[in-house]
This record gives C-alpha cells, structure tokens and sequence, in this order.
C-alpha cells in the first residue's frame, strides 16, 4: 500500500479557509509563476514550486475529502482533480441525486473505512487526505504517514484550521523538505506514530 499524506495550501496562521469556506489568496502560488504545472495551462509557478509540486502530484492514485468539500466544489464536475484517478468522500450522506454513478468517485462512512477504500484503489500509489476536518480525523486515528503543507504569507485569524479539530497532540520529525517557491514555502514532516 502507498503511504496516506495529508496536504493543502495553509495560511502562517494555519487555516486552510476562512469563516465563509473561501480560500483568499492561499491558491496564488499556483499562478504566479512562469512554469506550467499542469496541462491547462491555468497553472504556472515557479521552477522551486514546480519541482516540488509535480512529482507530488504524480504519485497521487486517490484523494480523500469530506463532503463539505464535495459540495463547495460541486463534485469537481465529476472529474476527480489534477489528474487524479479516484476521489473518496467521506459522508453519512449518499451521493446527490442525478449523480454520475460511472464518475470515479465512492462515498464512504467514516474516516477509516473511506482510507481502506482509498488504498484500494491506489495500490502502491499515494493516498492523499484533504487538510480539515476529515485530514484532522485521520491524523487523530493514527492513518497519516506524512504531513505536507504549502504555507502561504497570509493571516487569516479565524477560519477553517488545517488539522481540523485534533485535540491531542502529535509529533511530527523533520521537516524533511523546506523548499521556497514564489510566495510558498513547501514543508514535508513525518508523522511520529
């Protein structure tokens, strides 16, 4: 099985969104630059992000979300993001009415169950876990390998935090990677079990 890593874009002050789930400036590293990260062309960053960023993104097999996420984004359209093969959502909910059901997505119940699912499906790739709420849960039940955070020069004060509610504390060693894009740092730690 691949590794589990929990990822996103953060603020100094660690929050991933604020108040009203919006992500401000947190995704500006990803256009800021004069390197193509994805076939779009939407996405330009730096040569340092770009060399960080896309093998990252290429080990990817599954993402898993909750469903507040699913929904802000409308299901990505039913196309899973950047590439990625699969996306589990963790929900008590099933999947929306009208629903794509040949879409590569799997609406699971519970944390542990959605990252089972995940692994299935990502064999010996990564399973990456979106940061919040969901991200929090599987850091809390000892599901995550590796922490990675694109910390971006902003303060929010109040929003929607990167390790959801964890209550407890976790070591993490390292930092492994410390890498600095245009306004990014990358951060790599390994979650001490």
């Amino acid at each position: 099985m691949g590794k589990v890593v929990m990822y996103a874009s953060v603020s100094v002050d660690g929050f991933i969104a604020d108040e009203n789930d919006q992500p401000g400036p947190l995704f500006d590293w990803l256009s800021n630059g004069d390197v193509p990260l994805d076939a779009s062309g939407f996405l330009k960053v730096s040569q340092e992000s770009y060399d960080c960023t896309r093998p990252y993104w290429d080990q990817i097999g599954t993402t898993v979300a909750g469903r507040r996420v699913f929904d802000l984004t409308d299901g990505w359209d039913g196309k899973p993001p950047s590439g990625i093969d699969h996306v589990v959502v963790v929900t008590h909910r099933p999947a929306p009415g009208g629903w794509n059901p040949e879409a590569p997505f799997h609406f699971v119940e519970g944390i542990e169950a959605a990252v089972v699912k995940a692994q299935q499906l990502a064999g010996d790739r990564i399973v990456e876990v979106a940061a919040g709420d969901v991200g929090g849960q599987a850091l809390a039940a000892g599901l995550v390998d590796e922490v990675r955070m694109d910390v971006v020069p902003i303060v929010f004060g109040s929003g929607r935090r990167y390790f959801g509610s964890v209550d407890a504390q976790h070591l993490l060693v390292g930092p492994e990677a410390v890498v600095q894009g245009n306004r990014v740092l990358h951060l790599r730690y390994q979650v001490l079990r």
